[in-house]
C-alpha cells in the first residue's frame, strides 16, 4: 500500500492525493501522513463518500497515519478523469484580492493558495481565472500560486491581469502567467461564462 507524506500541505492537497492514488490501477487502498486533524477529517469524508474504509492512529508531534482501504464491492471513480465532463463549458473564477476570506491575513494567504490548487482539479477546468485589484499580486514572479496558474495555462485555462491594477500596482514587468488585458476583455469573458465564482 502506497503512503503519502502530506505533512506541511494545506487542504485540499492531502485529499486529492490520496483520490489519484486511489484511482491507480492495481491500488487497494492508501496511507496519508498529516499534520492537522483538520485533514484527517477531510481524509474521512472522502473515504465515505466514496465507500472506502477509514481509519487512523494519531502518532504523536503533530502527526497522524491515515489509512484508507478500497472497497471492492464498489469502484472508485476519479473525479478528474478526463472526458468525464465532456462537451461542458467551465466557470470564470474571479478573484480581486490576494488573500481570501477576513480575519488573519496569513491565513487568508494559506486560504486562497489552497483555493487556486483547488480549480487544478475541477472538471471541467475554469475556462479563464482573471484577476483584479490586489489579486494582480497572485501571477507575478514570487507568488507562491504561479506553478498552479501555469498548470491551468497548459491545460487551457486563460488566465488574464487587469492592466489598469497591474499598472497600478507597477506589476507589469513582474507577469509571471498569463497575460494583461484590459477591462473590454474582462468584461465579455464574464458575460459570456456558464459560470462565474467570485472571490
Amino acid at each position: 500500500m502506497k503512503t503519502l507524506d502530506m505533512r506541511g500541505n494545506p487542504c485540499p492537497i492531502p485529499v486529492v492525493n490520496a483520490q489519484k492514488t486511489l484511482a491507480e490501477q492495481g491500488s487497494d487502498g492508501v496511507v496519508v501522513l498529516v499534520d492537522n486533524f483538520v485533514a484527517v477529517q477531510n481524509l474521512e469524508k472522502m473515504a465515505k463518500g466514496t465507500g472506502c474504509g477509514f481509519s487512523y492512529t494519531d502518532e504523536g508531534a503533530s502527526i497522524y497515519k491515515v489509512t484508507i482501504v478500497k472497497d471492492p464491492t464498489k469502484a472508485f471513480g476519479n473525479p478528474s478523469e478526463p472526458g468525464s465532463a465532456a462537451g461542458k463549458k467551465g466557470p470564470v473564477a474571479l478573484i480581486t484580492a490576494d488573500s481570501m476570506g477576513r480575519g488573519a491575513e496569513d491565513l487568508g494567504k494559506l486560504l486562497i493558495k489552497g483555493f487556486i490548487f483547488s480549480l487544478t482539479q475541477l472538471n471541467p477546468l475554469p475556462e479563464a481565472v482573471i484577476f483584479l485589484n490586489g489579486g494582480a499580486h497572485l501571477t507575478t514572479e514570487g507568488a507562491n500560486t504561479v506553478p498552479d496558474l501555469k498548470a491551468l495555462e497548459e491545460k487551457g485555462t486563460n488566465i488574464y491581469t487587469c492592466g489598469t491594477c497591474a499598472n497600478y500596482y507597477k506589476l507589469t514587468e513582474r507577469l509571471a502567467v498569463g497575460s494583461i488585458v484590459d477591462m473590454m476583455k474582462i468584461t465579455n469573458t464574464l458575460a459570456k461564462a456558464s459560470g462565474v465564482i467570485t472571490l
